[in-house]
């Protein structure tokens, strides 16, 4: 097994653990509260199905990005639903059900608008040639790595609460460290192109683009502080199966976009975990409700 399948392997672990584990955390009468809170649902939606995709053509044209960086951006930024949404809701203290709850849509209904958001952005750009998607085979992909492993973690947490409880844990566990392991692949399998870039102004923008979906996400929601910042981490935080899909099925996995796409991922983690981290230690040293 290569590098390339290994990473494969590991991060199919880390979404469906991930996912498993926010399913053993999450309640019925939690996710049905969130999904009630129709402000809140078309905040989330026009924040991270519109404003953020905007947000990185705005900060690839801004920065000039080449055409690999530029094309690597856009996919990120058209991709909504990130795994490690519910991961960065945790890290931050947040409301990790409505966090858990809000990336499953996201991936659901954006497994259908990634390939004609990803196609329009591409083509007013003037970048790429558009990303000719396989639609159902993104939607397989989410059902079977994120829908599926948070049904089944919901079901146990409302049948099987002890055995849930008992799980959760360990789940948590096993989704930090395949996190780390998944940061890491991504970083040695394309080192060469992320080292080229560092001259660029590539990592700025991948940076400055997720700190500011996350303020962006944070400012388009509803409730409390609490609740506000966990959205600004799911909009923050990108879903990078379908644009890896795209670079294969569009770019012929070109060795400079996925580089690039590593590059965009790691900074922009580079950005949501501060600010997670930093929440975190507010809520630590002043724990309330209004946090």
């Amino acid at each position: 097994m290569d590098l390339h399948q290994l990473l494969n392997a590991v991060t199919v672990i880390f979404i469906a653990g991930t996912m498993f584990g926010a399913g053993l955390g999450a309640t019925v009468p939690a996710l049905r509260a969130t999904f009630s809170d129709v402000p809140l649902l078309l905040l989330v939606l026009l924040a991270n199905l519109i404003v953020v995709p905007l947000l990185g053509w705005g900060m690839a044209a801004l920065f000039s990005l080449a055409a690999a960086p530029f094309v690597a951006l856009l996919l990120t930024a058209s991709s909504p639903g990130g795994p490690f949404a519910a991961k960065l809701g945790e890290i931050q203290g947040g409301d990790v059900t409505a966090a858990a709850a809000m990336q499953v849509l996201l991936a659901a209904v954006g497994s259908i608008t990634f390939g004609f958001t990803a196609n329009a952005l591409l083509r007013f750009a003037g970048v790429g040639s558009g990303a000719a998607l396989d639609v159902g085979a993104l939607v397989r992909s989410v059902a079977l790595l994120q829908l599926v492993p948070f049904l089944i973690g919901l079901l146990l947490r409302r049948y099987a609460t002890p055995t849930a409880l008992a799980w959760h844990p360990v789940t948590v566990k096993v989704s930090n460290v395949t996190f780390l392991m998944v940061l890491a692949g991504m970083l040695l399998g394309n080192w060469t192109d992320v080292v080229a870039l560092l001259g660029t102004r590539t990592l700025l923008a991948g940076f400055l683009f997720s700190a500011v979906s996350f303020a962006l996400g944070t400012l388009l929601s509803t409730g409390l502080p609490r609740r506000r910042t966990t959205m600004g981490g799911v909009a923050a935080v990108r879903n990078i199966g379908p644009a890896l899909a795209a670079v294969s099925l569009a770019f012929d996995n070109a060795p400079t976009v996925l580089g690039a796409l590593a590059a965009v991922l790691l900074s922009g983690t580079a950005a949501a975990l501060p600010i997670a981290a930093f929440l975190a230690r507010h809520r630590t040293a002043a724990p309330s409700d209004t946090t």
